[in-house]
């Protein structure tokens, strides 16, 4: 079995501005569950590289751990790559970033890698505004540990052992947008007209853009009791062997207009509730941003679209005035200014 793509494409592929074709980048073969929307995610990323031209050699890919982790492997695979440890992704993202700024820096993370283990890192990620696009692919569950419930979890929720959630989740959106994220927006896998746009937005924002996207686990979001569940299939598969058995879903897709509300079934039939932000909406106003995520999550609704927009706000290399060139473009002279230097500095603290 390979991971690898076929080389064979259509010798009349669209090209973009630089004359590169879709394939160009494209990744590895997915190896996460068939329908899973986290794959849809890395479609969308695919796309919207493609379509807004970028030179995939000056995009710096980076992840933590887990299903959503996993992903950069299947997108942009003529590009750069580091899968930090659990949460600890922001601060790579920030190190690399101060070494170099010429590179465009794209994390992926899940719900539990930012919103548990990896929180203190994503909130001072946020706060310094560092220019990155951190997109979270949710779905409120720990995928490559069975399933348990994560941070973003609803309250009152069903996880796959029945057990029904009874904390309050985590709006990773609102938590942006309070700590002074200069973008933020919500889509859903499934939704690709809305989440290429808003990728490509991200990517072109100065700034920390934050994207937070609904994706529906397809193993661990089954009824417990139902012949189609994945624990039934478990229990009456022993005699195959197959113990790493996923049943193939089809991804789940959804299509409405601006201001329109959306049920989306989910694989193991309840629903959530898309509400896409009207053409009239401003997403200047942080306050007004903060207040309509609150009310339309008392109603039950996922807000999706570009919840908060500041676009003058200043990055984490305007912020500490740092050089222009990337460190390792820096000469000996720019780094070693000399003794006379040094003394002005030290008579700055006297």
């Amino acid at each position: 079995m390979t991971y690898l793509r076929p080389e064979i494409r259509h010798p009349e592929s669209k090209r973009n501005a630089l004359g590169y074709t879709r394939q160009y980048y494209e990744g590895a073969l997915s190896t996460l569950c068939a329908g899973c929307g986290h794959d849809s995610v890395s479609g969308a990323i695919v796309q919207a590289c493609f379509e807004l031209a970028i030179e995939p050699h000056r995009v710096a890919k980076l992840s933590g751990i887990g299903c959503s982790s996993k992903t950069p492997t299947y997108f942009l695979g003529n590009s750069h790559g580091f899968n930090a440890v659990h949460g600890r992704m922001p601060s790579v993202a920030t190190g690399a970033n101060l070494a170099n700024r010429d590179l465009i820096y794209l994390g992926i993370s899940g719900d539990g890698d930012t919103a548990s283990i990896g929180m203190g890192q994503f909130v001072h990620a946020v706060r310094r505004n560092l220019n990155i696009t951190y997109i979270v692919m949710n779905n409120g569950c720990y995928g490559l540990t069975k399933g348990q419930d994560s941070a973003t979890a609803d309250e009152g929720s069903k996880n796959k052992s029945g057990h029904v959630n009874p904390f309050h989740s985590i709006d990773l959106c609102g938590l942006a947008i309070e700590l002074g994220a200069t973008f933020v927006a919500r889509s859903f896998s499934g939704d690709k007209a809305q989440l290429v746009p808003l990728i490509k937005a991200a990517l072109s924002h100065q700034g920390f853009a934050f994207l937070d996207v609904l994706s529906p686990c397809v193993t661990f979001n089954n009824n417990p009791g139902s012949t189609k569940s994945y624990d039934y299939v478990r229990e009456h598969m022993e005699v195959t062997a197959a113990l790493d058995y996923v049943p193939e879903k089809a991804a789940i897709s959804a299509d409405y207009g601006e201001g329109e509300v959306c049920a989306v079934t989910l694989h193991d039939g309840s629903q959530v509730i898309l509400r896409k932000l009207a053409n009239d909406w401003y997403p200047s106003d942080r306050i007004a941003a903060m207040k309509y995520l609150h009310e339309t999550r008392q109603r039950g609704e996922i807000l999706t679209g570009i919840l908060y927009l500041e676009a003058t706000g200043r990055d984490l290399h305007a912020m500490l005035n740092t050089h222009r060139r990337p460190l390792n473009a820096l000469s000996e002279e720019d780094l070693c200014p000399g003794s006379a230097a040094l003394e002005r500095i030290n008579a700055e603290s006297r």
